[in-house]
């Protein structure tokens, strides 16, 4: 198995985990995706220097890990080429802003430092939370929920289309792979003089599935609008998720929790 064939199992990876079945798993899709949107912002509202209060929305992706079923080496191993852009994020903020702010013991902690880590973690949990959005809901079932949300079928569509078509790419990329590699056995890689036409033949391949694909879809009554495969009802336990989620999230965001935490300790 190539690369590219590995990434395309891995795509079809986040569709298995989606159809597993879990108390996440079961709740409406537009209850998750608002979920989701109201610990994005809270978590982008903390301030640059708020490392501790950032660290307590921890609590909500760890939680999710355990009611969902997820391992979290999955989430950090599907993650693992994201990663490193979040965390170079603010990577140079030690050395513009070198004014100390935090001690602890013998180690002192500039501004700079404390802003990066901050910077760091939101990305992080950011991009946990978004992979158990994924991880827990069908992609038809999202972009049903998007519709819901009056958003216009045309992005939404394009959303839908590309998630499924990047799948197809793959598979037509990791079949030319196979057969170059057949034609040029022992050889590492893709030659460099071979990329043009690898690419070309690549694009062409791929505007043939694309094109069968198409009209494949107007048989089957596609014009211009999906028709999305029917969402979950909206139940009583989406709503008290929904509504104890903000809660928490307003408390974590309001009260700082950790130094009341500290303070009781300290006591």
């Amino acid at each position: 198995m190539n690369q590219v064939e590995r990434g395309a199992c891995e795509l079809h990876e986040m569709d298995e985990l989606a159809a597993r079945q879990s108390p996440i798993h079961s709740l409406c899709p537009l209850a998750k995706l608002l979920t989701t949107i109201a610990y994005l912002v809270t978590v982008l509202s903390f301030r640059k220097y708020d490392l501790s209060g950032v660290t307590v929305m921890l609590l909500y992706p760890v939680l999710l890990f355990q009611l969902s079923g997820i391992p979290v080496r999955t989430c950090f191993h599907k993650l693992r080429f994201v990663l490193p852009l979040v965390m170079a994020v603010g990577l140079f903020n030690p050395f513009f802003d070198r004014q100390p702010m935090l001690t602890l013991g013998a180690l002192t902690l500039s501004g700079g430092v404390i802003s990066m880590l901050t910077l760091m973690l939101k990305g992080v949990f950011c991009l946990m939370t978004a992979f158990l959005l994924m991880a827990t809901t069908s992609i038809d079932a999202l972009c049903a929920a998007l519709r819901r949300l009056r958003l216009s079928g045309m992005p939404v569509t394009l959303l839908l289309l590309t998630y499924r078509y990047v799948g197809i790419m793959a598979e037509e990329a990791a079949a030319m792979t196979d057969a170059y590699h057949l034609r040029a056995p022992g050889q590492r890689g893709i030659r460099f003089s071979a990329w043009g036409s690898f690419l070309g033949q690549l694009l062409l391949r791929s505007m043939d599935r694309g094109s069968e694909l198409y009209s494949g879809m107007q048989l089957r009554g596609f014009r211009g609008e999906f028709h999305y495969a029917a969402m979950k009802p909206w139940r009583w336990s989406d709503t008290v998720y929904l509504t104890v989620c903000v809660a928490l999230f307003l408390v974590f965001r309001l009260f700082h929790l950790a130094q009341l935490l500290g303070s009781l300790l300290v006591r």
